[in-house]
């Protein structure tokens, strides 16, 4: 029976990484997949997504205002969807992504964040949270030894970054995966990030 499974996780915790290896999985056994990607994610082009230890795949690019129930129904028959940055879906986005799972019977498997960089759900992850028949989370540690579960934008000294826009691709900020005490800590101005644990550039996002 096809599900909406949603797979979330702090920064650096191997999701597209993984969403690829589900894909070849799929392929391996003659099944057909789709990767959706969003427009606003251009790191690496349009219509690519690559993991950050190098394997890449074709994508098919939506926007936000995109009715991905129609897109899926444009496309060749397949076995499986997969969709890489799933935080910046829409609310209607992923009611739509439901319906792919319940009128086309066609599994999609969502990958995202789950907050910003002020501890706040992403419109998209919320209702993944929400909605979604099977949630995993995928584990990354912070520079603690915790689990990290937050991400803290910080400036080139390290310091925590309060303001700003939720979804900013480019510049020269920079996101780290932290615990929740973490996070509490730099947040709150109790200390700083120290270079050598900053090693994520915001385009890494």
């Amino acid at each position: 029976m096809a599900k909406l499974y949603f797979y979330y996780s702090a920064m650096n915790a191997g999701k597209t990484t993984h969403l690829l290896q589900s894909s070849h999985n799929y392929r391996e056994r003659g099944m057909s997949t789709l990767i959706l990607s969003p427009a606003i994610d251009q790191r690496f082009g349009q219509g690519v997504v690559q993991s950050r230890i190098g394997i890449s795949a074709p994508s098919v690019i939506f926007h936000g205002k995109e009715d991905l129930y129609e897109l899926v129904k444009k496309q060749p028959p397949v076995d499986c969807i997969l969709v890489d940055e799933a935080q910046f879906l829409s609310k209607a986005q992923v009611f739509q992504l439901g319906e792919v799972v319940d009128q086309l019977h066609i599994p999609v498997l969502a990958y995202g964040l789950r907050t910003d960089f002020q501890g706040e759900l992403f419109e998209g992850s919320q209702y993944l949270l929400a909605w979604a028949d099977e949630l995993k989370e995928l584990k990354t540690i912070c520079h603690t030894g915790k689990k990290a579960t937050m991400v803290v934008r910080v400036d080139d000294e390290g310091k925590a970054i309060k303001q700003g826009a939720q979804i900013q691709i480019g510049g020269n900020e920079r996101y780290v995966s932290v615990s929740r005490a973490e996070y509490k800590r730099i947040f709150h101005d109790e200390g700083s990030i120290k270079p050598s644990q900053i090693a994520l550039p915001l385009e890494d996002l």
